[in-house]
């Protein structure tokens, strides 16, 4: 056979039984001669080995290749997923499935080797990972067949959706009033992902060994595992959400959501200052304005307001009571939220909502963009480009002086009430323009782009939600979209921080974070944070009575850094207080102030150690990202080399290698 070289097991000359060993002098090295019986016995060893490889080794290979196969096919149908063709993606995971069926098809060819001890082991979990991909395969084709028929609205490739005809209202009522129709694919996919989880929970990764290529076997199957059960729990809590959406958007029944604007440009715990508010009416997915105004005008309406807590008195100069407009203290949103509801219910312009939804600059900046970069509000124009006169995003600079300068600089009108009187309804003015101009479009010119940014402008924290629907908040905190500090098993860090100096500085200032992890010898670890701000650009002039613009002026940072609970302060520098420890939201809370000045630059380090030890040379990280920022700059080390970098856009979660 070709390949193989041929065994004679024919019986050799007589010879003595026993060893002999020829004395002539070999050519080279040392001739043993074998015993008869033993060539005989090795000689039959090897033919059974070639017998056994030709009815195993073949059927083997042959599951190999469809596997193989099968994976490539995989990676095709991600790739339609990716480039957003909910057809192709269709159409690649029909292929994926018969491929899929192939390599079943191969296992059962071989199903003799569950009669083998040990390979048995591995023959069954072939097969339960076999089956937990079409169980996979069986849920995604689910959710591709459920949104199909919202292609054109959600911006992905696909055949005609039901949405291109009819006035703009007509458009968003038809796709609101239609979506109870694919509440019931929900529970479908939570059925097959629970199966798939079942046969992966079959299989257990600590059974492949180390050599041979089984530590890479054994990661990968952990990670599946984490990436099911991450799935499974995912699409469990968003069941609820998505059954009752068609509700949320006022079907059958209007809904009413309080939406604030947060300026991160003066940056506050929940992602900015409460500048403006406005109150949306939603009837069959449709949005009305029902009223809009400066949140002065609410604050005004509210007599007998309680004392400010310690941190606005201490570092807010002369604020000395509770204001609206400060009430979003704690890095929570929804705690923040309470907070604000027990004042807002007390103001003359109190209106009953359904919940209450914020946002920040970001959304006006990136939905301008998609606009056509143009959108006109109030007579003015909007635009996302950059301003020379901030090197900001031109809309933001707009909004800041027509919000903040005085109107008439030249009767010299320099109180804050003259200030605060310029403010009026200007943002819900521009954010009803936004809308009118998306909705009265085709829907695949603008609506596709707008929902899938909607979407990154949740996971990047920069809309945040406070839904008074029990079911709808459990399914909204499932997706992290409103703003909670979360539980964690392992390391955590959430740098948390608020502009008490009444500019917009954080239009200006940059900040990088390092973080340094030393084990000592009983594996106790401590943990260095530095974190670096400076601010390049000279300052404003913020003489009202010159009628100039005030954005750029010392920042006065009341700074908080959650860490684990129990952690142990061990020293800090660069706060102009000192740093004090207390415990809130399930964590330990580092607390200092520091000011940085136009042009200047401040450090401010502090070293603690970790409430825990090194358990197995691996220790998980999560990194919470404060509302309203974006970009930072995090460098991770151990031992004072650098491991990772990157910026944090939205809360990250990693293994740290000890």
């Amino acid at each position: 056979m070709e390949g193989f070289t041929k065994i004679n097991l024919e019986t050799a000359p007589s010879q003595p039984v026993g060893p002999k060993i020829i004395n002539n002098k070999p050519k080279s090295g040392i001739r043993i001669t074998l015993p008869k019986k033993t060539l005989i016995v090795l000689g039959a060893v090897a033919a059974i080995l070639v017998g056994f490889g030709l009815i195993l080794v073949s059927p083997v290979q042959k599951v190999y290749s469809d596997a193989k196969a099968t994976f490539s096919q995989v990676k095709i149908t991600v790739d339609a997923l990716k480039k957003q063709n909910i057809v192709l993606a269709s159409e690649e995971l029909n292929k994926t499935k018969e491929s899929l069926a192939q390599t079943q098809k191969s296992l059962d060819e071989i199903s003799y080797l569950k009669l083998i001890p040990v390979i048995n082991m591995y023959y069954a979990d072939s097969q339960h990972l076999t089956k937990a991909g079409f169980y996979g395969l069986s849920a995604a084709k689910l959710f591709i067949d459920s949104i199909e028929p919202y292609a054109d609205v959600l911006g992905l490739k696909g055949k005609k959706g039901s949405f291109v005809e009819g006035t703009a209202s007509e458009r968003i009522r038809t796709a609101v009033t239609t979506m109870g129709k694919i509440t019931p694919y929900i529970d479908d996919i939570a059925a097959q992902m629970e199966g798939a989880r079942k046969e992966i929970d079959a299989v257990d990764p600590n059974r492949y060994p180390a050599f041979f290529g089984g530590e890479k076997i054994k990661n990968g199957l952990f990670q599946v595992r984490q990436l099911v059960d991450q799935g499974v729990t995912f699409v469990s809590d968003a069941r609820p959400l998505i059954k009752i959406l068609p509700s949320l958007l006022g079907d059958p029944n209007d809904k009413k959501y309080l939406v604030l604007f947060q300026n991160d440009k003066e940056l506050r715990p929940t992602g900015g200052f409460i500048t403006a508010y406005a109150v949306f009416r939603i009837e069959k997915g449709v949005i009305h304005v029902d009223r809009s105004g400066d949140i002065y005008a609410l604050d005004n309406g509210i007599s007998n307001k309680p004392k400010a807590p310690a941190p606005i008195l201490k570092y807010l100069p002369n604020v000395f009571v509770l204001n609206l407009r400060d009430s979003n203290l704690s890095p929570d949103f929804i705690a923040s939220m309470d907070a604000f509801n027990s004042l807002y219910k007390r103001a003359a312009g109190y209106t009953d909502v359904d919940g209450i939804i914020a946002l920040d600059t970001n959304v006006l900046v990136s939905t301008i963009k998609i606009l056509d970069d143009e959108v006109y509000a109030g007579g003015v124009r909007f635009t996302s480009k950059v301003d020379p006169r901030c090197d900001c995003p031109q809309v933001i600079y707009e909004l800041e002086r027509l919000i903040s300068t005085p109107k008439s600089v030249d009767l010299k009108v320099t109180t804050l009430a003259a200030v605060q009187a310029q403010r009026k309804d200007l943002i819900g003015t521009l954010l009803y323009a936004i809308m009118e101009k998306a909705l009265k479009s085709s829907p695949k010119l603008y609506w596709g782009p707008l929902f899938q940014d909607m979407l990154t402008q949740v996971q990047q924290k920069h809309i945040l939600f406070d839904i008074y629907n029990k079911d709808a908040q459990s399914g909204i905190e499932a997706l992290n979209a409103a703003g909670r500090i979360r539980s964690f098993e392992g390391d955590y860090l959430h740098i948390n921080q608020a502009n008490f100096g009444g500019a917009k500085s954080n239009m200006f200032v940059t900040e990088t974070v390092t973080q340094n992890y030393e084990v000592a010898g009983d594996k106790t670890i401590t943990k260095k944070i530095t974190i670096n701000y400076k601010n390049p650009h000279a300052p404003s002039d913020c003489n009202l009575e010159r009628g100039n613009l005030c954005i750029n002026a010392i920042l006065r940072d009341w700074i908080r850094i959650y860490v684990p609970l129990g952690s142990k302060l061990v020293d800090s520098k660069g706060s102009e207080v000192k740093m004090s420890t207390s415990d809130e939201l399930g964590k330990t809370v580092f607390e200092g102030f520091l000011t940085v000045r136009p042009k200047g630059v401040a450090t401010l380090s502090l070293s603690y150690t970790l409430p825990f030890k090194v358990k197995d040379g691996s220790l998980p990280l999560l990194i919470q990202k404060q509302p309203g920022t974006g970009g930072n700059e995090y460098t991770l080390q151990v031992n004072g080399s650098k491991i990772d970098n990157f910026k944090l856009l939205m809360d990250k979660e990693t293994k740290i290698k000890l």
